[in-house]
């Protein structure tokens, strides 16, 4: 491992090595293996979407929090130590990063606690499942992920397929949008719906390439701080059965609401009973579209490193 200048960020000396030499590096966020995933699959999608990654010609940089170090890529065995369930690695996001390095704590970084992460470290493109979002009932409730705020103020290119359905994506744009974050489809002119290829809202801007995404990505920092969306919908045939998705839907929303689960306790609960509704299909999707994303987020991190050479 390598210290860098920054306070408390080591960089493995793989990412660090790439960064000096201006090569394409992506970020990548721990939630999904500790909180996201059941075990063993939350470490063959880690192993996965770092495999990804270097095949696309990038270096990964899986970012977490172990005894106070903002760890900037990982190795297997410490990705594997963090998402031992007798650990209690907490959920970091970007207000919570400064506690876990005061005392020393574990965690896994958030889409907002990555990103945060990153752009210190100087990492300019992360891939993840889905970004968070407002939830439904948020007009009572005020529930909205950091990840939308996150983004506003760091820039940073975000692949993901979406947000959750179990979010109020309407509303979720509609945010993005008062808050300046450009959200362009890839190879899509609509936003997608996660588990589904398609939610039914439309988007102002699609890419076709990785180039493309790079060059928006290159011109839009010129003048704004904030971070861009890259939706990257599930291929068809890989998307959940429409018809299960509904039913699955409407019985975890309502376990959830019944088991009494509130703030952001809500989504975990009501992703284990979405996929114990769905008898597991549901993971098999998030599987798919995660590792599809990082394949993504490495061909725009290649595309751009290739811009600023």
């Amino acid at each position: 491992m390598t210290s860098v200048p920054a306070p408390y960020i080591v960089l493995h000396d793989e990412v660090a090595t790439a960064l000096a030499e201006g090569r394409a590096v992506v970020a990548l966020e721990t939630t999904i293996v500790v909180h996201g995933l059941p075990t063993p699959i939350n470490l063959e999608v880690g192993a996965q979407c770092e495999s990804v990654v270097r095949a696309a010609g990038a270096v990964p940089a899986t970012i977490g929090v172990m005894g106070g170090s903002l760890r900037v890529g990982m190795d297997p065995s410490e990705l594997a130590r963090l998402a031992e369930p007798g650990r209690g690695s907490a959920k970091l996001s970007t207000r919570d990063l400064g506690f876990a390095v005061a005392t020393r704590g574990d965690g896994a970084t958030t889409v907002a606690g990555t990103i945060a992460v990153a752009h210190y470290a100087g990492i300019a493109v992360m891939a993840t499942g889905g970004l968070g979002g407002v939830h439904r009932g948020a007009h009572e409730t005020f529930d909205e992920s950091a990840d939308l705020t996150a983004l506003s103020r760091t820039p940073v290119v975000v692949v993901a397929s979406g947000v959750k359905s179990i979010l109020d994506i309407g509303a979720t744009l509609e945010r993005l949008d008062s808050l300046g974050v450009p959200i362009a489809g890839y190879r899509t002119g609509r936003f997608p719906g996660f588990y589904l290829h398609d939610s039914g809202f439309d988007l102002d801007w699609r890419v076709e390439s990785p180039e493309v995404a790079a060059a928006s990505f290159a011109a839009h920092r010129h003048w704004s701080k904030t971070g861009m969306l890259v939706a990257n919908p599930i291929d068809e045939p890989r998307q959940l059965d429409a018809r299960l998705h509904d039913e699955a839907l409407a019985a975890a929303l309502a376990y959830a609401t019944s088991s009494g689960a509130r703030g952001k306790d809500v989504t975990p609960v009501v992703l284990a009973e979405f996929a114990r509704c769905t008898a597991g299909a549901s993971v098999q999707v998030n599987r798919d579209l995660v590792v599809s994303n990082a394949t993504v987020a490495a061909q725009i991190a290649v595309a751009l490193a290739a811009l600023d050479a």
